[in-house]
């Protein structure tokens, strides 16, 4: 089997977690220009840098096919990693259903008619994605690469043009401050950099089909938690000395940006640039989901079927075709209830890896460790506390903010108890499983 270079791998991360700026719009309308910097360099290192930490050690420890399953199963048994596979499984169906709307939506900025049959065109768009990735991780690797060119073009001539318009007046950032934010809009604001900055730990599904795969992962992350970081702050600090109002911003999106700062041309890249994120987003978030039922199928926790591959390309095509058609009927969603139940359902299975990543420092302390944390327990234990206090803050503030927010956290919350349900019936059928 032909494996993904190291290249390749920095662009699929960059586009399971990030894909660009695209869907950073509403920050300055929910935190204003004053906190909008200020949350978008402070939330990374709470949220996601000890994400990144847990990541790396645990899949230098264990650099398989399943990724943060085997992980969970391995430190806190079968019932657990069948909790961890199933949660995000389910999660990853409600994430996918976000980018086929957002594609169609960049797209309408061409053509608005478009919008009258976005029912087919979201169809369309699941199932070429679900195609290619049937054709295995090399084309998306490659794919990814091509496209995040695409999405990176476009916001680096707006940057530089921005720039090159006030080359002669004040570049000066506004003063950093939270003052006068509600904390409906400060949860919100958080929310929306959190769900722009998810899903480190879904790239390790498909880890034995990497080149050198401890080394790659670690160079990778690295360069792509890098790039993402500073691409938003240029972006943000752009959008702010442009002087486009927050209103505009958030609801015609970045290519009004781009028709501001350059003219038509610039907004019509962005709105291709978009159409590529989208894209790129999906295939690489489909390509490390689709490991996961097909790696507790091996196990006898999903049905056997899901772990049938393709007899030429060898990927696991069953499972591609029931993600594709459960996002197929998702599409139709509340877009804001997708990302309250997204982010509620991603917390849960993160947490699970936190406790794994603690489990098996107690458990197996002197087992090699290619990259470990420099932290003891103790101090693990208060770091994850950081990500745990953001997500809570961004939840409540979500759910303040949004009337049919309680309906969406009650059904994230049954689907999230919808793996015990589950759980009961594996054991039934399959009394030979134990929890442990």
């Amino acid at each position: 089997m032909k494996k993904i270079r190291p290249v390749q791998l920095v662009a699929i991360i960059f586009f399971t977690v990030s894909g660009g700026p695209y869907g950073l719009e509403p920050l300055l309308t929910y935190a204003g220009q004053h906190a909008a910097i200020l949350l978008l360099l402070l939330t990374p290192m709470l949220w996601d840098v000890p994400a990144i930490y847990t990541v790396l050690e645990l899949n230098s420890m264990m650099p398989v096919t399943g990724g943060y399953y085997k992980w969970v199963k391995y430190a806190l048994g079968t019932r657990w990693g069948f909790y961890e596979g199933w949660w995000t499984w389910l999660y990853t169906f409600v994430d996918l259903a976000i980018y086929p709307v957002l594609f169609v939506t960049y797209a309408g900025f061409f053509y608005p008619a478009l919008l009258d049959h976005k029912m087919q065109l979201y169809l369309i768009f699941i199932w070429l994605s679900a195609g290619l990735n049937i054709l295995g991780i090399v084309p998306v690797g490659k794919v990814s690469l091509f496209l995040s060119a695409i999405v990176l073009t476009p916001f680096i001539i707006l940057i530089v043009m921005v720039f090159y318009h006030h080359s002669g007046g004040s570049i000066a950032l506004p003063s950093p401050s939270v003052k006068g934010l509600t904390f409906p809009s400060l949860g919100m604001a958080l929310y929306t950099i959190m769900w722009n900055c998810l899903g480190w730990d879904n790239t390790t599904t498909y880890a034995e089909e990497v080149e050198k795969p401890v080394r790659s992962y670690l160079i990778a992350i690295i360069i792509a938690f890098v790039l993402v970081i500073v691409l938003y702050f240029l972006v943000i600090w752009g959008s702010l000395l442009s002087g486009i109002s927050a209103a505009t911003l958030n609801n015609n999106l970045f290519p009004a940006l781009g028709e501001l700062v350059g003219g038509h041309w610039l907004g019509s890249l962005l709105a291709i640039g978009g159409m590529a994120s989208c894209l790129g987003i999906y295939a690489s978030v489909l390509l490390s989901v689709s490991r996961v039922p097909m790696v507790m199928a091996e196990d006898n926790l999903l049905p056997e079927k899901l772990n049938k591959r393709h007899k030429r390309f060898n990927t696991p095509y069953i499972s591609i075709i029931i993600c594709s058609i459960v996002v197929s009927a998702m599409v139709n969603w509340d877009l804001e209830s997708l990302f309250i139940i997204d982010v509620t359902i991603y917390g849960a299975g993160l947490a699970l890896e936190y406790i794994s990543l603690i489990r098996l420092r107690i458990k197996e302390p002197d087992v090699h460790r290619p990259f470990k944390i420099p932290l003891g327990i103790p101090g693990l234990c208060i770091a994850i506390l950081l990500p745990f206090g953001i997500y809570f803050v961004a939840l409540a503030g979500a759910l303040m903010s949004k009337e049919n927010g309680l309906l969406a956290a009650v059904f994230a919350i049954a689907t999230l108890l919808s793996a015990e349900f589950l759980w009961q019936i594996v054991k039934r059928r399959k009394p030979f499983i134990k929890a442990s």
